[in-house]
């Protein structure tokens, strides 16, 4: 699922709030402007923790550029603070104090003011402050924007009324979330994206007084209250202020009753009246309002028993607080009706528009205020990669989550949302969880339990954040290591693929969906439908990319042997969703040509739905149906009328709403095919037991990155490392060994759990718990261990080396080959190898989302091992190292020779790699002898195991024989061995043993 990172959307996000009007008079009593930069030079172009100007971007071309240019225009002084600006992804500036002196107090102006010489292009920019905190990289962030519609120099004035928390990216964990003004760290400007332009800028200082009304505000305990009927719902109302200082002011809060669908009188009894905080109140102190509601024997809906608030003296909150007295005596709320009886009873109910808002998922950075998910019946919210609460704790997110699912309380039926993330290794977007090995590391183990435990563990950590739906697993058959999401696919033989997904039940439980309202379990999905793997190189039309997202391009056989297989496992074991790939489908020979699978009919409703059986929904990709041909209308009915049943449109919820109607009731979109859909999505939902319990069941939050399920992914882990060369038995390491570490790989947790990794992308450093692969080395290893990273340190008095190389964290396109990206190392992992080995028995480790081209150094190498991305628990890859666990893993793809080569596959007609598919060594384990008398007896008694259907025992048999056929190849690998040996072992995949010892013997003779 691709995600555009939320922080670069943030100037589109503020670009949808208040801005006050420009340019407007001080009064004539306010103090003095308190100057913050004139830009004549007192400050510098510095960087952190210094006090400076700097400039910063998503990546080496976004920055702005910047000077202090003399104009004879200039509002101030003699200079501007000028630049140019042409940005892809985000890119701005700011002015952030010294961070070894005090944070600045503004708390005393109204707001800040500036110079802005207009461009008159139409564009938002984004103007943020930073508040509280130890610094100004570690601080709060509020923001507004204002728009570029005016030509020449004018006076900005916001005051510090308009700013408010970004939701959508917090570079810290929570502080308090109250502007204070007494800690501030200065500012930042986040320029327009998609514009070739300069700008320039005056004069940035504090104006006017702080007047109470803008320093204390009122605020509600809640924004919802949903109360049973005939029972009371207290409304706290509280003052709070800037600061914390006590109200200088008396402030005044009528409240009453009004409006609403609850009848007063009927449904409540009506409150009029008036509470005061006067003078000298502590700011957090609180009055409560009580509101009664009546009971009546009728079964109804849901009614809304609003209480209006006018405030005096502060400001009133951005809305008024509403009592929902809770639906009650209807059908669909009876737990004890089957699901089937409950979903027909309030689909009957259900109104076309709140149908078109149960198809409706939005992201929840994107929300232009927490009412719309009432307000547009929105059926479901996500999380994109990166998208998370502050702090990013176990807590706030359940904290969150049960505040979106309050909102949802305030529609007519309280039907719950079903919130969904990206959670594909782990928990992956929350700082502290259990990050396992990414899927092609799982299918390394060879291991369906790994898989299952994997899937376990990530369900239980998901679930107990509050979140019941999990965007995975990648059912993906990867073709094609050019791909940058090969590593989210288990392998490229679909056989490989099915026997992982026991993952499905490590996730849901039971196919029948009868654990799915356990606290410790979660929706799953199958993505991505069809063939997202296959993609050809070069076919990709989106931006950059050059093979994700592209066209796979297949004969009828080939779709159904290689990329379908794996969905109909998924269907037969309970799958409740299904995500479509972004790619084309091209099946050569159908008239159809290459046609975007979130349009195809033919395989979502011909063959998922009615050919395979799938009965849970179809959700889409972010923003995918925009990439269907066509206007905004076609779209949304052809991704309908294909079988998508929820559409993940994270910005444009509103139009999506509004244009689903009208194609509805144009009659371009069957009310039949709604139906449909909604009846999909509210099965799934009572499964989940939403209805009964939609908030949080944090009770499994103790469990969240705990000691149990590190130890899951440290197996995991150590499953995954595949032994591609050990040369003089140099391997496992022994801990009387004196052992020199280097390598890019060897220290970064960041780069070892790679790509969607607390963000979309993930990124190299600290970013979350766990252990290094150096600091799994050093438990295992002691104190006779030295580390230099870039092997500059004295090589003398070691006994071994260990140098870990690869890849540094990317996600889908971003990361594919031709796109800033190679299959090569880097220069310098390849002076490191060279510089290691040269001196020494070395071991290299590959951490990697894909095989790396090595060239010619295997021959100057020891051992190797393809580590893949091992997750948090480095302890794992020690484990194999040191031999507590022995190497057992084989290799998921085929480790080519050079990238002419690609795509290279298990099955093609010419195959000559540098390690064969189903590739790895052992240790701590003994190969057979006997050569090719061994491998008879192996045959007969794999066809026995095979006559028995006793998987255990063939699995066993075929190991042995292909430990034996690996002992003598070696390091000799020629295309004569190599196509039999990974014959053989998809075969093994496929319960014919008899075969793949056949193809092993074939592997030995040609050795």
């Amino acid at each position: 699922m691709r995600r555009t990172a939320l922080f670069v959307s943030a100037a589109l996000l503020t670009g949808l709030l208040p801005f006050a009007a420009a340019g407007t008079a001080s009064g004539a009593d306010d103090p003095a402007p308190v100057p913050v930069d004139d830009f004549e030079g007192e400050i510098p172009f510095a960087n952190p923790p210094e006090e400076g100007i700097f400039t910063w971007g998503s990546d080496s071309d976004d920055p702005p550029t910047l000077e202090l240019a003399a104009r004879d225009d200039a509002p101030q002084g003699d200079k501007v603070l000028a630049g140019t600006y042409d940005i892809s992804g985000y890119g701005g500036f700011t002015h952030d104090f010294a961070f070894a002196r005090p944070a600045h107090d503004w708390s005393a102006s109204k707001g800040i003011r500036f110079w802005w010489d207009g461009r008159n292009n139409g564009k938002k920019v984004n103007f943020e402050l930073k508040d509280g905190g130890a610094n100004g990289e570690a601080s709060e962030l509020w923001t507004t924007s204002f728009t570029d519609d005016f030509t020449g120099w004018k006076q900005l004035e916001i005051p510090f009324t308009d700013f408010t928390y970004r939701t959508d990216y917090q570079p810290v964990g929570g502080i308090d979330q109250v502007l204070g003004l007494t800690e501030m760290w200065g500012y930042a400007l986040t320029l327009p994206v998609g514009v070739k332009d300069q700008f320039a800028m005056d004069g940035v200082e504090l104006y006017g007084k702080a007047d109470q009304a803008l320093r204390a505000n009122v605020v509600t305990d809640a924004a919802v209250y949903p109360v049973k009927e005939g029972r009371s719902a207290a409304v706290k109302i509280t003052v709070a202020t800037t600061g914390s200082a006590p109200i200088e002011e008396p402030v005044t809060v009528a409240y009453e009753t009004a409006g609403g669908t609850g009848e007063s009188g009927k449904d409540y009894t009506p409150v009029k009246g008036e509470v005061t905080f006067p003078a000298g109140t502590a700011s957090g102190a609180s009055r409560t309002v009580t509101v009664a509601t009546l009971r009546d024997k009728a079964g109804e809906n849901a009614e809304t028993v609003p209480l209006k608030l006018t405030v005096t003296g502060a400001k009133a909150p951005a809305e008024n607080p509403q009592v929902v007295i809770d639906a009650h005596g209807l059908p669909y709320l009876d737990a004890k009706l089957p699901v089937q009886k409950r979903v027909a009873d309030l689909l009957s109910r259900l109104s076309l528009a709140e149908k078109a808002g149960q198809m409706t998922q939005a992201e929840r950075g994107a929300l232009t205020a927490p009412g719309d998910i009432a307000a547009y019946d929105l059926g479901s919210l996500l999380s994109g990669g990166g998208s998370t609460p502050t702090p990013n704790t176990p807590e706030a997110w359940a904290k969150m989550i049960d505040g979106f699912q309050l909102r949802a309380q305030a529609t007519r039926f309280q039907i719950p949302l079903i919130y969904g993330v990206d959670a594909v290794h782990g928990h992956n977007n929350l700082v502290g969880a259990t990050i396992l090995p990414h899927n092609i590391g799982i299918g390394a183990t060879r291991n369906p339990q790994v898989a299952y435990e994997a899937g376990k563990v990530t369900a239980a950590e998901v679930r107990a954040t509050g979140i019941p739906w999990d965007f995975a697993p990648c059912l993906c058959v990867a073709r094609d290591e050019r791909w940058g999401r090969t590593y989210e696919s288990f392998g490229e033989d679909p056989a490989l693929v099915e026997s992982m997904e026991t993952v499905i039940q490590g996730l849901q439980g039971a196919a029948s969906g009868k654990d799915l309202k356990r606290n410790d379990k979660v929706l799953a999905t199958a993505k991505h439908f069809v063939g997202d793997g296959g993609t050809e190189f070069g076919s990709s039309t989106t931006g950059s990319y050059t093979i994700d997202q592209g066209i796979t391009k297949v004969t009828r056989q080939e779709l159904e042997a290689v990329h379908l297989a794996p969905y109909q496992d998924a269907v037969d074991r309970g799958v409740g969703t299904f995500m479509p790939s972004y790619s084309s489908l091209d099946i050569l020979g159908d008239g159809k040509g290459a046609v975007k699978m979130h349009a195809r009919a033919d395989m979502l409703n011909g063959v998922l739905k009615d050919r395979m059986g799938f009965d849970g929904f179809v959700i889409s990709d972010w923003q995918a149906i925009d990439q269907i041909p066509g206007d905004y209308a076609s779209d949304v009915r052809t991704s309908i009328n294909a079988g998508l049943d929820m559409i993940m449109v994270p910005y444009a919820y509103k139009d999506f709403h509004a244009t689903l109607l009208d194609e509805v009731r144009a009659g371009r979109v069957s009310e039949k095919r709604i139906d449909d859909a909604v009846s999909r999505i509210l099965t799934q939902k009572f499964k989940l037991g939403l209805f009964e319990k939609p908030y949080a069941d944090t009770s499994g939050a103790s469990k969240i990155g705990s000691a149990e399920h590190r130890a899951v992914a440290r197996k995991a882990a150590a499953e995954s490392q595949v032994l591609l060369k050990n040369a003089g038995g140099v391997l496992p390491l022994k801990k009387s060994q004196k052992v020199y570490v280097a390598g890019s790989n060897a220290d970064d947790i960041g780069n070892q759990t790679g790509g969607w990794t607390i963000t979309w992308q993930g990124s190299s450093g600290d970013i979350t718990d766990g252990t290094t692969v150096l600091e799994g080395i050093r438990k295992a290893g002691g104190s006779s261990v030295t580390y230099s990273k870039d092997a500059s340190a004295p090589t003398a008095g070691s006994d071994v080396g260990v140098v870990v190389v690869g890849e540094t964290p990317y996600a889908e396109g971003v990361g594919d080959v031709g796109n800033g990206n190679d299959l090569a190392l880097t220069d310098a992992d390849k002076a490191a190898v060279d510089k290691v080995c040269g001196a020494m028995k070395c071991v290299v480790l590959v951490v990697s989302g894909r095989p790396q081209l090595i060239g010619d150094q295997p021959g100057d190498i020891d051992a190797l091992v393809a580590s893949w991305l091992p997750g948090t628990e480095g302890d794992g890859v020690a484990d194999v190292l040191y031999g507590k666990r022995a190497f057992t893993g084989q290799l998921p793809v085929t480790w080519p020779k050079s990238e002419a080569q690609l795509p290279i596959n298990v099955g093609d007609a010419s195959y000559d790699p540098q390690y064969p598919y189903g590739w790895g060594l052992t240790t701590l384990t003994k190969v057979p002898e006997g050569g090719k008398a061994t491998l008879k007896a192996l045959a007969v008694a794999a066809s026995l195991a095979e006559r028995a259907g006793s998987e255990e025992a063939g699995r066993a048999i075929v190991g042995k024989a292909r430990l034996l056929v690996q002992q003598k190849v070696g390091q000799g690998i020629t295309s004569a061995v190599a196509k039999p040996f990974a014959d053989a072992d998809h075969l093994l995949l496929t319960g014919k043993y008899a075969q793949a010892v056949a193809k092993l013997t074939a592997a030995y003779t040609a050795a």
